[in-house]
């Protein structure tokens, strides 16, 4: 290898010396550019350079619209190449990896050669390379293991194709890339082609995303593809002025309009500049029409494109305001008036038939369970599997057997018949991975490769086995940190967080009295008692700081119900920890014979007991109950 690199370094010194080389001609200018614009030494073996998870996260957020809608066509592209020695890429516009998919078994190489998540591909700094020089050029391309300007990458083999925004502006790049690869560079053609290809549908999806409200007209060179594989796509408004295109148009565009006059400003364009046609006459290129008979003609050059016309979706008559979409009942039942649970709610409603992984974020006891079951409940799984795991409570030693199951006489202690595994019960359904910061990461690894692939292979088995489920985690953790410290996996962060949905905690809930008078009312239906708070207890609940949040606050109302004399259910009522306080207790804490000594000094005064330390009489009478002490009181 050390030969191969110095070789490869003499060979970039001389072409920079001699403004020549035997390289492609995009490989050798991007070669000069290394040496005279970015200033990068030939010898100089560079390491991968992977950005911080915050400054991931940074660049991942400025285009999460976009990722939601490219995650697809990713997907539709790694299953294609799987299994294949391939990885891929998407990189912004910046050449920062966003979003990755490869073997989960070779992480540790592919991060090494930089080929991850967080990965920095620009030219400037990793020199000749695929994505950086795609980025730089504009055009798709492949860099094959010489090709590449550093040394340390030469055994890479690297494909790209760029992904333009409606405005034209590069919005991503699409990459696949593989460790080693064959020696001819021809190899690598079918690649190339099935990323452009790739590229394409990305672009033209997310064009359709973002316009989705306006015309969409759809062009291709024959009649037969005009319907299912458009080469052009151009969103059009109401008046006919050209408001957004994909790359094919974009290019066509430039080719069908007159050069522009520097001395003025550019002009908006509108599709009468471009077809004999206008906007009104769009009616007649729909579907219903034979597509042979959808021909529309390019005023400048003559040429005829066949098209297919999707109009804007019809405008409510009525001038009432919208509306925000109403909550299904099963999540409107997880909150009262409180906004920001309500939002949290809105935004899960969106994400119901969506098949992006998941996270919630929230303290222990704040209901991630239970937004998590209504989710399911609502969505087209629902009448399918769900299933809890939580990750924190399964044994290190069990859990790879427990989630994806096992065959007959896989391991000592196998069961016979083998075991099904977790995740294979979820099948058709929602699996809900509860704490999954917890997750050792042996088995991490394990669940990337179900997400990614789809398929699970059992402990013991040789055929893998195809799944289909949603996946929905939650942690009370800071996962960035864990990643920092190495407990977590970077990719399977990104895998799993697609979106994002963050509970507040009790304390910060606004609708308190709304789930105190909610989970009152289930009581009452099961008890046929008519409980209520006094104003006291009420009083102390809402001081209170509800570490365990609402599952902390259940069991408080079940005790309460539980001891309470009567219906009314008085601050003597509560667990001691909440009809105290925190201060309370601690003011009163010390042993039964020292409270004992202090109420006989005091002629069993309960009230002057309580001023002398400072807290409430009705914690000194809990105290008296707790220690038993009334059996001592001289009834005298």
């Amino acid at each position: 290898m050390r030969g191969a690199q110095s070789a490869h370094i003499d060979e970039l010194v001389r072409a920079a010396a001699e403004r020549n080389s035997r390289r492609d001609a995009i490989i050798h200018d991007s070669w000069l550019r290394c040496v005279t614009e970015h200033k990068l030494d030939p010898s100089v073996l560079r390491e991968a350079r992977i950005v911080t998870p915050g400054q991931l996260r940074e660049h991942r957020d400025a285009m999460d619209e976009f990722l939601h809608t490219a995650r697809f066509g990713v997907e539709m592209l790694y299953r294609q190449v799987s299994g294949l020695g391939y990885v891929l890429l998407l990189t912004d516009a910046n050449g920062v990896t966003v979003d990755f998919m490869g073997d989960p078994t070779f992480a540790n190489n592919c991060r090494k050669a930089g080929l991850y998540l967080g990965a920095d591909w620009n030219e400037s700094y990793a020199g000749t390379c695929a994505v950086g020089t795609c980025i730089t050029t504009g055009e798709a391309l492949t860099v094959h293991q010489t090709d590449h300007f550093d040394a340390t990458h030469i055994p890479l083999t690297c494909t790209a194709a760029p992904i333009y925004d409606p405005s034209g502006n590069m919005a991503a790049v699409l990459d696949i890339s593989a460790l080693r690869s064959p020696e001819p560079k021809e190899g690598q053609l079918l690649a190339q082609q099935l990323v452009k290809s790739f590229a394409h549908k990305i672009e033209t999806a997310n064009l359709l995303n973002r316009f989705r409200n306006e015309w969409i007209l759809r062009l291709a060179v024959c009649p037969e593809f005009a319907d299912v594989d458009p080469d052009v796509v151009i969103a059009v408004d109401g008046s006919g002025w050209i408001i957004g295109v994909n790359n094919q148009a974009r290019i066509m565009l430039q080719q069908e309009m007159p050069a522009p006059d520097p001395s003025r400003p550019p002009r908006r364009v509108s599709i009468s500049d471009i077809f004999e046609c206008s906007v009104d006459d769009f009616p007649f290129y729909v579907h219903s029409r034979p597509s042979e008979q959808r021909g529309l003609r390019l005023r400048r050059s003559g040429r005829t494109l066949f098209g297919q016309a999707l109009p804007p979706p019809p405008k409510k008559t009525t001038g009432a305001p919208l509306r925000e979409r109403p909550l299904p009942a099963a999540l409107a039942a997880l909150a009262g008036d409180d906004d920001a649970m309500r939002n949290v709610l809105s935004r899960a409603t969106k994400l119901v038939n969506t098949q992006m992984g998941l996270l919630i974020h929230g303290e222990t006891g704040t209901g991630k369970e239970h937004l998590t079951k209504a989710l399911h409940s609502v969505s087209p799984r629902a009448g399918k599997p769900f299933i809890a795991v939580n990750c924190a409570a399964l044994p290190e030693a069990l859990i790879e057997s427990e989630l994806f199951g096992h065959e007959s006489g896989a391991f000592t202690g196998a069961k016979a018949k083998g075991k099904k595994g977790l995740v294979l019960e979820a099948n058709g359904g929602t699996l809900f991975l509860d704490e999954i910061g917890d997750m050792p990461l042996a088995s991490q690894t394990r669940l990337l490769r179900v997400l990614a692939e789809r398929e699970l292979t059992p402990v013991g088995a040789t055929r893998p086995i195809p799944v289909d489920i949603r996946v929905i985690a939650a942690t009370h953790r800071d996962l960035v940190e864990l990643i920092k410290s190495g407990n977590f996996r970077e990719d399977l962060y990104f895998r799993l967080s697609g979106a994002v949905l963050k509970l507040p905690p009790l304390r910060e809930r606004l609708d308190f009295e709304w789930l105190v008078e909610k989970m009152l009312a289930e009581r009452r239906a099961q008890f046929a008692r008519a409980f209520a708070l006094s104003p006291a207890a009420l009083a102390r609940m809402r001081q209170y700081d509800w570490p365990g949040n609402i599952r902390e606050l259940i069991n408080a109302l079940d005790y309460a119900c539980a001891i309470a004399e009567g219906d009314l259910i008085q601050l003597d009522d509560l667990p001691d920890r909440i009809a105290c306080g925190d201060a309370d207790e601690r003011k009163v804490s010390g042993s039964a014979e020292e409270l004992l000594a202090e109420l006989r000094r005091n002629r069993w005064n309960v009230s002057q007991v309580a001023r002398l330390r400072g807290v409430d009489r009705t914690t000194i009478h809990r105290q008296i109950r707790r220690h038993g002490l009334m059996a001592f009181r001289n009834p005298g």
